[in-house]
């Protein structure tokens, strides 16, 4: 499958909008039960527009939209503006081809460009794909947070991942790049 990437626009969420809906109704990725509309995912797009992070979307050859991954806080307290806090959600027809771990990958150079020094993984229902994409980016598992939703019927387990982006914790951030441009005092 030919994917090619780029940053999402507002003339995505339709389309945003439609897979995070699937994944709401008929996955554990998100904890949500009812599907926000395309208004509210407007909403939420413009906070993470707002603040630069990056908002990347898969796309095939065709133009058919496979899925979409982006940054944001991980916590908004200022210490934490070195964290990330990734996002992927795919189109039913791109899981398995390789969308989100290129999806993936990207969002991790971005942020590693823009000065962050750690990414986090909040795995919910500790999907075995989900886990073994981060894993294959280079993510370690931190912690399992037992029975932590429920959802279809069932308790779920959330796994935490994390990657050091850049020199991680091993040096003093610069404090005049972009992650501490994003939060307030």
């Amino acid at each position: 499958m030919s994917v090619s990437l780029r940053s999402a626009t507002v003339n995505d969420l339709p389309h945003i909008t439609a897979i995070y809906r699937d994944s709401v109704l008929n996955g554990t990725a998100s904890y949500e039960i009812t599907p926000p509309n395309e208004e509210e995912m407007a909403g939420r797009f413009q906070a993470i527009q707002e603040k630069a992070y990056p908002y990347i979307v898969a796309e095939d050859q065709g133009g058919a939209f496979l899925g979409y991954a982006y940054a944001s806080a991980f916590r908004t307290r200022p210490a934490y503006r070195w964290m990330v806090e990734d996002s992927i959600y795919l189109a039913p027809e791109a899981r398995g081809h390789g969308v989100g771990g290129l999806l993936l990958k990207a969002l991790v150079e971005s942020c590693q460009t823009l000065g962050f020094r750690q990414m986090i993984a909040v795995i919910g229902g500790a999907h075995p794909a989900s886990v073994a994409v981060h894993r294959s980016a280079g993510f370690t598992e931190v912690g399992l947070l037992k029975g932590t939703g429920y959802k279809h019927g069932r308790w779920l387990d959330t796994m935490l991942m994390q990657k050091a982006l850049g020199d991680g914790a091993e040096s003093d951030p610069d404090l005049g790049v972009y992650p501490g441009t994003l939060f307030e005092g």
